[in-house]
């Protein structure tokens, strides 16, 4: 389903047969990184019975919840079964894997986690790559779980904030402001970096110095932003109501 429509694949929704090794790469395309070979395609279809018979047996048997879901994740992708979209697929196993532990569904976020590091996540999968002990792996896949939680409940936090926030200014602010108020809920919980500027004001509304200070001062006055800093150093946030 994931790859439906992809015509650059030599085999959509199955295994991959292509002789050559499959090579796990990061980077630049005109200076690649290799991280990891995976298994011959012939060897694909016996790694991945014998991969769900262990997921199985591992989960029935009652292994740690964390260790069940970076093993998981861990030795699919280094199987590496499919031409594309083995992160993907990777990912949604370890948060099935922790849903399972947990007995009900989870609100995680994996992927934003890991992708804040991508380097980092290949060296992790390397290391296990090179050996049988898969400790560290673990420890680093642990502490991804962990960031995905706490990043999950900012982001909750953050989307019941900007529903009160556009409930309290929703008939207060005129369209340049509330087209600049969008652009600065789109950097999400993290918030504009640096905080808003006026010529960020200017380019994000389209519209003239002397407009943009009357718009921000009013901003300032209905408490929708808070000020801080003078003259070329001031900047703008949102005024975020706590929860």
């Amino acid at each position: 389903m994931i790859m439906n429509g992809r015509i650059d694949l030599e085999i959509v929704g199955g295994y991959r047969v292509h002789e050559d090794s499959m090579q796990i790469v990061s980077g630049r395309l005109d200076l690649p990184q290799g991280f990891y070979e995976a298994p011959p395609s012939p060897r694909v279809p016996k790694e991945m019975e014998n991969y769900l018979l262990w997921f199985n047996l591992a989960y029935s048997e009652g292994i740690p919840t964390l260790v069940h879901s970076g093993l998981a994740h861990l030795y699919f992708e280094l199987i590496h079964l499919f031409e594309d979209g083995n992160g993907r697929i990777g990912r949604a196993i370890a948060e099935k894997a922790l849903a399972m532990g947990a007995k009900h569904s989870l609100i995680t976020s994996l992927y934003s986690t890991i992708k804040r590091n991508k380097k980092a996540y290949y060296q992790a999968l390397e290391r296990a790559n090179g050996s049988l002990e898969v400790t560290l792996w673990l420890v680093y896949f642990s502490e991804k779980v962990l960031e995905a939680q706490i990043h999950v409940q900012k982001l909750i936090q953050f989307i019941v904030q900007k529903a009160r926030y556009f409930e309290d200014f929703r008939n207060k602010l005129n369209e340049r402001q509330s087209k600049v108020v969008l652009r600065l809920f789109l950097e999400g919980p993290e918030g504009f970096k640096g905080g808003l500027s006026a010529k960020n004001y200017i380019r994000i509304s389209k519209t003239s110095p002397a407009t943009t200070t009357r718009d921000l001062a009013e901003m300032v006055s209905l408490g929708a932003l808070k000020k801080t800093g003078k003259l070329r150093h001031t900047r703008y946030y949102l005024t975020m109501v706590d929860i």
